[in-house]
């Protein structure tokens, strides 16, 4: 956070900076206008850079998360349906059921990484989604496999010694040595998969996305090859998941060294009062801000570009500080202060139409029923933003409250350490350097 953050305090809404693997400087902002002004451009004023993304190597060519211009938003239009609307409201009861069972393996005074617990509940959601499977995969199935195989490769790039490994591969097309070796298993069996469902027919009456991607067709016509449904099943699978578990563990990180919040949490969703959900979907929102997972994004702007006083030549990177932004005095009060009344308004019970919401960052005293509050489409950016919004922003939410609102009903958390987890950088994102470790004081049943 201090590599957002500093310079921020030290130059302004507007500064520079020299990253080793680029010759020319990055220009780096976090006023909300200049982040209304680059999500708002066509891409072909302002494109995005995620085809020299760390992740490229990893995800490959034909991954939503790398492909620009025209091919991404035909590419962005054929996944849609399985992550929004009610594609999303059918996963919330199967969500709430990996929950649960989760918790149910949680022992008392045993403290654990909330962040490998998470992505063990969100791995199962996003393979549902993407494979079609019912609930966890049984033991000796190919599907079981295939999310044993994930799991590992995401504690292998976990470990501090992957940052040389992706130093190794930077701004490569094609993944070399170690990060080599290590996709190779999930590698065939991404390819086996695609193979056996080419065999049974393609598509299927469930829709997921793997059968939605064996029916597509390219601009030619043409069904997409096996290394494109690949690299764009790579890419739901590892993004779909390990990012919302992160922000999951970052949320009860705050939480558990933020007793006013948490209290108030644990208070409301057990008291089973009607406005509970606004009150879970604003901690979510609150988590999401204080600690996004996402640190920044990224357009080169192909044209001059005004930043306030500032106008930066065209083909000039500029980074859009997701950290520094989310931690502006003058739109976040107190913004190093956990507070989900930040996004809760309230609506009297004897008046369900008035509004009496109160001033971002003021608890108080919460009386009538509670409302949640939307964040400023340019001052919240955990999703990104634009036509480049993330895909999943819906799932992800969904995932979210269903699951933090059943550990806050089940469990008393609290923290090894009062001492607050620093963040470590982990390709593109920023995770808990101990993994949001948490000790479970009490459990409650179901």
């Amino acid at each position: 956070m201090e590599f957002n953050m500093a310079p921020r305090h030290r130059f302004g809404d507007v500064w520079q900076i020299n990253i080793l693997s680029r010759d020319e400087p990055f220009v780096v902002t976090c006023h909300p206008d200049h982040v209304e002004s680059l999500f708002k451009a066509k891409f072909q004023d302002a494109e995005t850079l995620t085809s020299e993304s760390p992740l490229r190597p990893i995800l490959g060519p034909n991954s939503i998360l790398t492909m620009i211009g025209d091919r991404h938003m035909r590419e962005r239009k054929l996944l849609l349906p399985p992550f929004h609307g009610e594609a999303v409201q059918r996963y919330v009861e199967q969500i709430a059921d990996i929950a649960e069972r989760e918790i149910d393996r949680w022992e008392v005074g045993r403290p654990f990484s909330l962040a490998r617990r998470m992505q063990a509940v969100t791995l199962d959601v996003i393979m549902s989604g993407v494979f079609g499977v019912d609930g966890p995969p049984a033991p000796g199935t190919h599907e079981f496999q295939m999310r044993e195989t994930f799991r590992k490769l995401l504690r292998m790039t976990t470990r501090p010694i992957w940052q040389l490994v992706d130093l190794q591969n930077l701004r490569r097309p094609e993944p070399r040595g170690p990060m080599r070796l290590a996709l190779r298993p999930i590698d065939e069996q991404l390819y086996a998969a695609i193979r056996a469902r080419r065999a049974a027919g393609g598509l299927d009456e469930q829709a997921d996305v793997l059968s939605l991607l064996l029916a597509a067709r390219d601009e030619d016509g043409q069904q997409l090859s096996d290394r494109h449904v690949r690299d764009e099943l790579m890419s739901l699978v590892l993004a779909g998941h390990e990012t919302t578990a992160n922000s999951l563990a970052w949320t009860f990180e705050r939480l558990v060294r933020s007793p006013a919040a948490y209290d108030k949490l644990r208070e409301i969703v057990r008291s089973d009062d009607e406005g509970a959900d606004d009150y879970v979907e604003a901690t979510v929102y609150e988590g999401m801000r204080v600690r996004p997972v996402i640190p920044i994004v990224v357009r080169k702007v192909k044209r001059p570009w005004q930043l306030g006083e500032y106008v930066v030549p065209a083909q000039t990177p500029v980074a859009m500080s997701i950290n520094a932004l989310h931690h502006r005095e003058d739109v976040y009060p107190e913004p190093f202060a956990f507070r989900p009344e930040r996004f809760v308004g309230v609506k009297q019970q004897d008046d369900p139409g008035a509004d009496r919401s109160g001033e971002p960052g003021t608890a108080g005293e919460v009386r009538g029923r509670l409302a949640v509050r939307k964040p400023g489409t340019y001052t919240w950016i955990p999703f990104g933003g634009g036509v480049r919004r993330c895909l999943g922003a819906a799932l992800a939410m969904a995932e979210q409250k269903v699951v933090l609102r059943a550990i806050a009903r089940r469990t008393d958390l609290r923290a090894p350490s009062a001492r607050p987890e620093r963040p470590r950088q982990r390709n593109v994102t920023m995770i808990p350097g101990r993994g949001g470790r948490v000790i479970v004081e009490r459990k409650l049943a179901p």
